[in-house]
């Protein structure tokens, strides 16, 4: 309750501070060019057309209020969906092409009937299932909390090197933890844009490493009074129940979801409570629109801990006591609130203004053993304004957004034996950044086009420990940049070609700084700033009904950060190397039967130092998806399924690669399902073949065969039902 009252007083503060800027920008702007007041505009960054003297040429586009600064994306979900009466569309995502998401990018939509028909059940699983994205977890998989998504092969640091947006606003939060994805309910979700790469680290800042994941949420705005309310049950005594309602009235519209599940999970102490809630509030006027968006999560979680496995002890707890815990007392309580508010405004029809204001809060409190205790709060204000332009450059067609984004992080955490009692440590922190950024896209001729961008960024860091005598609290500054370079050449109808190069960065999180140790430490303040360059090149081919891209990468790392789980200390590796292959394809085999698949190849090594040559660990060689939609009696009766393949990969810790390798596994899930007027049902199987694997451990740095493993579970159900009104 203590969060959520300060998240009140500061979102209103946040946007009194939004208004005030838009304000002196409105009245710069308008002056240069008006429009007539009655004339309508829609809220979504017009089409990429030019007006010129000889030829004046509108096309308009489907609408779609939510600005994530990505163009595109949201035709090719309302493409990926036009067969909803009709041809199957559900499978895996769809690639996006013709100029949609950033030039020279592989990226790929997942659209609202593929994540509602996904024989997954988290939302984590359900973005695993793409090229390029692996997975691991520690708590069981009960729900996919805390399951974190890896791009492109950061094993152990994949939450910080893969960036989580909503709705086109980061909430990748400053610490190790990662933004937990089991937070958000699927049925608030109106699609999921992936950008694999380096390159969105122009329009969202660092940490855009691996690529970012984009969640655009629904909204209320053009669509009729709905409700629709969802119960379910599964496995381990899991009880869940989702509730929705949307509609409009005139210019004032409304969306909201509430979501809960209880589970007592795959493991020992591993028992689940979690509730959430999500509202969007728009008002739609002739230029623009006027949004607030709230949300709140409150979960608990118990940790089980790991299973042993030594040798040369005879012990190995995978097959003795697989579900069992090392960790009865282990606990994480956690609530989190965010506001977003905002307005877009069309100052002419090819120049749009975008401002928005937001802040967030979190509150954590975990005990381990019963003897230690963490509490922390974090807190981060931002303010976004940026504009949109798409009128002509040098006469050619252009599409362009700049921008400013502001960001103040405040990180306050106490260590100590018993709850409320900080004897050990008590950390407080603060990070600022100012950053601008511009990014353009031109059509040299139809079939070619070329983009650019790049953003620069001041950080401000300090951090002390005040129970401390001895060190030094950290009080620097650098300023750190990033770039993108794209094209795309349509050779003929059936073919296209691709290729982009960018540079990115991370700065060290607040964990990196002040090291997380299950006792008294000292931090670590001399971490530096991770740097990446990388480069891709692909093709797209389509002939009728089939589709496929295939695309190689080479990305190359210098001072790359890293936890040490065995030594609870974070430093930078020596430079790093990822490369590999993503192939993507779709085949329409008939009106109700979709194929779609993927297969991606990542070499991910170290390129100096004494484990240069060696894998980095956590990261498969090889993965691979293939799924099925097949629309039985059309929305009556249908069926989808997907088989997902995971290579052997070393276990995190092993750097010098001595140790036995995490086994390879393949799982098959289904889910049968339809609907029936306002009524609609679905069950499910996860691991249908009831495989025993899992995809984390932490190797012992000295005696072979000896690790910690997370045991995963092996078959699992979920049946649900619900109606619409």
């Amino acid at each position: 309750m203590r969060l959520l009252e300060r998240i009140s007083a500061q979102t209103f503060h946040a946007s009194v501070l939004a208004l005030t800027v838009s304000a002196i920008a409105l009245a710069s702007a308008t002056g240069a060019t008006a429009q007539s007041a009655s004339e309508p505009v829609t809220s979504e960054l017009p089409p990429l057309e030019v007006e010129t003297t000889a030829k004046k040429k509108t096309v308009k586009k489907k609408s779609d209020p939510t600005n994530t600064r990505l163009s595109g994306t949201a035709n090719a979900a309302a493409k990926g969906e036009a067969g909803a009466g009709g041809a199957a569309n559900a499978g895996l995502g769809d690639q996006v092409s013709n100029g949609g998401g950033l030039t020279g990018a592989s990226t790929t939509v997942i659209t609202r009937e593929q994540i509602e028909r996904a024989p997954q059940v988290t939302l984590p699983d359900i973005i695993a299932r793409e090229a390029g994205i692996q997975t691991t977890s520690v708590y069981g998989g009960v729900n996919g909390v805390g399951t974190k998504i890896d791009m492109r092969g950061f094993g152990a640091a994949s939450t910080s090197n893969t960036l989580v947006l909503i709705d086109g606003r980061r909430v990748n939060d400053w610490d190790s933890e990662g933004f937990d994805l089991s937070k958000i309910a699927k049925d608030s979700i109106e699609r999921i844009e992936i950008t694999r790469g380096n390159s969105g680290a122009v329009l969202y800042g660092d940490g855009a490493v691996g690529g970012v994941v984009n969640i655009v949420t629904r909204h209320g705005a053009g669509l009729p009074n709905q409700g629709r309310v969802e119960a379910g049950i599964g496995s381990f005594q899991t009880r869940l129940g989702n509730i929705t309602a949307s509609g409009s009235s005139g210019p004032f519209s409304a969306f909201v979801n509430v979501d809960a599940i209880e589970s007592d999970g795959y493991r020992t102490n591993s028992e689940l409570q979690q509730k959430s809630a999500v509202a969007d509030l728009r008002w739609t006027f002739a230029r623009g629109s006027f949004y607030i968006n709230v949300a709140a999560e409150d979960q608990e979680l118990n940790y089980p801990g790991a299973r042993r496995v030594d040798p040369a002890n005879g012990i190995n707890q995978l097959i003795t006591d697989r579900r069992g815990t090392s960790s009865p007392l282990d606990f994480g309580d956690k609530q989190e609130a965010r506001g977003t508010v905002g307005f877009t405004y069309f100052v002419n029809p090819g120049v749009e203004l975008v401002v928005d204001g937001g802040i967030r809060g979190k509150e954590q409190l975990a005990g381990f053993g019963g003897t230690y205790f963490v509490e922390s709060e974090l807190t981060t204000k931002s303010l976004t304004p940026r504009v949109n332009i798409t009128t002509p450059f040098l006469g050619l067609p252009s599409r362009a957004i700049a921008g400013i984004d502001v960001f103040d992080t405040e990180y306050e955490s106490g260590r100590g034996p018993a709850k409320g009692v900080a004897t050990f440590n008590v950390y407080q922190a603060e990070q600022s950044s100012v950053a601008g950024y511009w990014q353009q896209t031109v059509n040299l001729l139809p079939s070619t086009s070329l983009s650019a961008g790049g953003r620069i960024q001041r950080n401000k860091t300090r951090a002390d420990d005040t129970l401390s005598l001895f060190d030094q609290p950290l009080n620097a500054s650098e300023t750190n940049y990033a770039w993108h370079l794209g094209a795309e050449q349509e050779v003929t109808r059936e073919l296209t070609v691709f290729g982009r190069a960018a540079r990115s960065f991370r700065v060290p999180n607040v964990d990196e700084r002040i090291g997380s140790t299950p006792w008294p430490n000292s931090p670590n303040y001399a971490v530096r700033t991770q740097t990446s360059h990388d480069w891709e090149a692909g093709i797209r081919l389509g002939f009728g009904q089939f589709q496929i891209q295939s695309s190689y990468y080479d990305m190359r790392l210098t001072d790359e950060l890293h936890y040490d789980p065995v030594n609870f200390i974070n430093l930078n590796l020596d430079p790093t190397r990822r490369r590999g292959v993503e192939t993507i394809a779709s085949w329409q085999v008939m009106k109700n039967v979709r194929l779609s698949g993927n297969l991606t190849y990542t070499d991910a090594i170290f390129r100096e130092g004494p484990n240069a040559g060696n894998q980095v660990p956590l990261v498969s060689r090889w993965t691979g998806n293939v799924g099925v939609s097949w629309d039985i009696v059309d929305k009556w009766l249908t069926l989808d399924t997907v088989v997902r393949y995971v290579g052997d990969r070393r276990m995190d810790n092993d750097q010098q690669n001595f140790q036995p390798m995490i086994g390879s596994y393949t799982t098959v899930d289904v889910r049968v399902g339809g609907q029936f007027d306002q009524f609609f049902w679905s069950a499910g199987v996860a691991n249908l073949t009831d495989v025993e694997y899992f995809d984390y451990a932490v190797a012992s740095t000295s005696a072979y065969g000896t690790y910690n493993a997370y045991p995963l579970p092996g078959r699992t159900y979920v049946v649900k039902a619900g109606t619409t009104w």
